[in-house]
């Protein structure tokens, strides 16, 4: 089943920027594609501004600008763009991420030019009109723009917290209980170590006597405070440090010839000449030769398809 993820149309080539171009994405549409159901929004053409069409541009307070045509400022697009944002973030509520056009006025989610009377930009940047209103109707999903992506660190760390959304919404189906809450927490217990091993405590005691607490509330709190922990990306010395814990439950079950093995590719990959996939490709082999229930549903050793090979360059 691919994961339903809402995405700027140019970003898929379809022809619908201002100039009557697009923005195609290869990563998007030759490798994404295969594990998510892109929706595809372009809140420009959604509000009726036509294909070719006047730029446009964001003016005045950066908190709170306006979206105007950039060489007639009387046209003036910025509620009709917050209200399509605030309308499709009702009807997309199912989405897990979101990803966004850069730079662009609707869509930009950072650094987006905000220009003052003296027709310069300001020195602090904005957010593009639909992206800020469908970020502020889903504060927690997952959402990162097309410029950004090319960087290996945050394209892994979108797609992890775009996963682990995805579990969290098929946890809320599923019905919420104490245990259930627990038993996430414990899957996710390497994956929150390898961002930060302090807030993984911090959450761990946050569920103590879960049964005790309205159920509804806990879960809300939980799920906010984890997403903000999966949203610092995680280090090699945190990488590290959660691999010789998982490497812990091998001690009794490898010769020393395969215990010295491992530990020298893991250092190998403190030392930034291994990727990560190789000590945790290592790891599997292992865990594939001795099994171990706790280790078996980590989500860390796989928070996403092997196929999307994002571990192979960090």
């Amino acid at each position: 089943m691919r994961i339903r993820v809402g995405i700027s149309s140019c970003l898929l080539g379809e022809k619908v920027r201002f100039d009557g171009g697009h923005k195609h994405l290869r990563l998007c549409s030759e490798s994404l594609s295969r594990f998510f159901e892109f929706v595809p929004l372009c809140p420009e053409v959604g509000i009726g501004m036509g294909i070719p069409r006047k730029p446009i541009r964001l003016v005045g307070d950066v908190e709170s600008p306006q979206a105007v045509a950039v060489h007639d400022y009387s046209l003036d697009y910025t509620d009709r763009l917050t209200t399509y944002g605030q309308q499709k973030a009702r009807e997309h509520s199912d989405l897990c991420g979101y990803i966004f056009m850069k730079n662009s006025p609707s869509c930009g989610l950072f650094r987006v030019k905000v220009y003052q009377e003296n027709g310069y930009p300001a020195n602090e940047m904005g957010r593009g009109l639909y992206a800020d209103a469908f970020k502020k109707a889903h504060p927690l999903m997952p959402m990162e723009e097309s410029g950004r992506l090319n960087d290996p660190l945050l394209r892994e760390n979108f797609i992890t917290r775009v996963y682990a959304y995805h579990d969290w919404q098929q946890l809320l189906d599923s019905g919420l209980t104490p245990h259930k809450l627990t038993q996430f927490h414990a899957r996710y217990k390497y994956v929150l170590m390898a961002h930060s091993p302090k807030d993984y405590g911090d959450l761990g005691r946050m569920l103590a006597d879960a049964g005790k607490h309205d159920i509804e509330t806990l879960a809300a709190d939980y799920f906010s405070a984890l997403m903000a922990v999966l949203s610092t990306i995680a280090s090699r010395k945190t990488h590290t440090n959660v691999l010789m814990h998982i490497q812990g439950y091998l001690k009794k079950k490898l010769s020393s010839a395969e215990k010295q093995e491992l530990a020298d590719i893991i250092d190998r990959y403190r030392t930034a000449e291994l990727p990560l996939i190789v000590p945790i490709t290592l790891l599997k082999h292992h865990f594939n030769n001795h099994p171990d229930p706790y280790i078996a549903k980590q989500a860390y050793l796989q928070p996403y398809p092997d196929a999307l090979s994002l571990r192979n360059t960090i």
